[in-house]
């Protein structure tokens, strides 16, 4: 493994323990040439998966892209970082099975927006502010309207 401060690579692994619920490997890393350290980790991955955007273009899925999104959509919510990291593994997990490498973007939009739905209705909806491109404040209105149960109707017998 590469150091990331000074390029060497002939970096040592000082600890290894098991994360994100046991789907990774953090090992904390030494670089003798300049004494940093780092941490790295390791995870299965099932196939290679290639992301379609809506207008054709393929590139292959990268999951750290994935987890800023959700990360600044759980910014200064209430939910613990152990918790999003099983969500994103969860989410990844779910693409990998899905059976084909190939996955819309829509259908990771759609995933992400279902999982954060089920976590945090504020980080739901920031995340669909982005993903559903709100262009104005009666976007937002009309989404969060959609989120409510509708009011009961006033009896009219009386």
């Amino acid at each position: 493994m590469r150091c990331p401060f000074c390029g060497n690579t002939e970096t040592q692994v000082k600890d290894s323990r098991p994360a994100e619920d046991h789907v990774a490997i953090r090992r904390r890393r030494y670089c003798p040439a300049c004494a940093g350290r780092f941490t790295t980790y390791e995870r299965v991955q099932l196939r290679d998966l290639v992301v379609v955007k809506k207008n054709g273009r393929r590139e292959g899925f990268d999951r750290d892209k994935l987890e800023r999104s959700i990360r600044i959509a759980l910014q200064k919510r209430p939910i613990e970082g152990e918790r999003v990291d099983q969500m994103i593994s969860g989410i990844v997990r779910r693409l990998e099975s899905m059976g084909d490498s190939d996955i819309a973007s829509d259908t990771i939009g759609e995933i992400v927006m279902e999982t954060l739905a089920r976590i945090d209705t504020v980080a739901y909806v920031r995340f669909a502010s982005v993903y559903k491109n709100f262009q104005e404040a009666d976007d937002f209105e009309d989404f969060v309207q959609e989120l409510r149960p509708p009011a009961p109707e006033p009896d009219t017998d009386a």
